[in-house]
């Protein structure tokens, strides 16, 4: 590719003629093709500096609290049960069990991994699945996935609340 000014030459590609020379033979065309490319430019010395020293801060999450964990999990597990109550047919006897799985699950989560609105993640919510598989229970996938739809709409909120009320 050899540049021209701020354009830049693409070697030709072959067209066909439109009449043929003989029966055999074909002329091919080269036709040139240009691609304008934008100017460079640098970014002045001065700015690099300042970007490349300022100091790049990254949020750090707060630390579970154990006590907000306890009593989210028992408050999960009350309305897990609650909204599972509404489809028994798909559980069985197995209900009960399938609660206390994904609240074990759950708590687990929250005493570990949850500092906070930002921090629910999707893991506890296949691991509740794929337990509740293992263990040959049934209803795996409606059990984790209400479990889900539960803390999307609760854990922050209640995060934030049991927060506004620990500094007051």
């Amino acid at each position: 590719m050899a540049p021209i000014g701020s354009l830049q030459f693409l070697p030709p590609s072959p067209f066909p003629a439109i009449k043929p020379v003989s029966d055999c033979a074909a002329i091919l065309r080269q036709t040139p093709v240009f691609i304008r490319t934008p100017p460079q430019t640098k970014t002045p010395s001065v700015i690099r500096k300042a970007i490349q020293s300022q100091n790049h801060k990254s949020y750090v999450y707060p630390d579970p609290i154990p006590e907000f964990a306890a009593a989210e999990t028992e408050k999960f597990k009350a309305e897990l049960l609650k909204k599972l109550l509404k489809q028994r047919e798909t559980f069985g006897n197995d209900l009960r069990m399938v609660v206390d799985v994904c609240a074990e699950i759950f708590s687990e989560f929250l005493h570990k991994d949850y500092g906070g609105p930002g921090t629910l993640l999707i893991e506890p919510f296949t691991d509740m699945m794929l337990a509740i598989k293992d263990k040959k229970l049934a209803g795996a996938a409606l059990a984790a996935r209400a479990s889900m739809l539960w803390a999307q709409s609760y854990v922050d909120r209640d995060w934030e609340d049991w927060n506004s009320k620990q500094h007051k």
